[in-house]
């Protein structure tokens, strides 16, 4: 299985952050709002942004390959996305969700972000109970509670 992808997302969100005006975005940020994006992605076409599964884990949805790109840099902010391959091509609508995520949620402090993605009904939540450490949070899952998110009259994560 690739995992290119996922790192890419992860450097175009960072990039995307740093030049809203974030210079400060922690890798917990930057992993959420890689999970964000693959959830805007599944529940507004149907489609996964990532090349690879999300997982729950202890602390919320990681994915493992952007967690262990970035993970050096402890709480300090993300110079670069370890292994992101330069010149990946996104479609316009993957773009779109970037951007988006980043505009909107790029603000906000890993701390939120990861308390957000743990409430009750979360992927992350319902995969925690029954499937428990670790495991793949499905496609399916995120796509779901993405999809119902973005049909409320005011549609945020947190």
């Amino acid at each position: 299985m690739s995992t290119a992808k996922s790192l890419s997302v992860a450097q175009y969100i960072l990039d995307r952050c740093n030049e809203l005006g974030d210079p400060a975005v922690t890798p917990m940020q930057l992993i959420k709002l890689v999970y964000v994006a693959h959830g805007y992605m599944l529940g507004k076409y149907g489609r996964p942004l990532l090349d690879e599964p999300v997982q729950a884990w202890q602390y919320g949805p990681v994915v493992p390959t952007v967690y262990r790109a970035v993970k050096d840099y402890q709480s300090a902010p993300v110079e670069r996305v370890v292994g992101a391959a330069q010149g990946v091509v996104f479609s316009d609508k993957e773009r779109d969700v970037m951007d988006n995520v980043a505009r909107t949620y790029g603000k906000y402090t890993g701390i939120v972000l990861s308390s957000a993605t743990h409430r009750p009904g979360t992927p992350w939540q319902r995969t925690w109970e029954l499937a428990g450490k670790n495991a793949p949070i499905s496609n399916d899952l995120i796509e779901n509670f993405y999809a119902n998110m973005l049909r409320q009259p005011t549609h945020s994560g947190l």
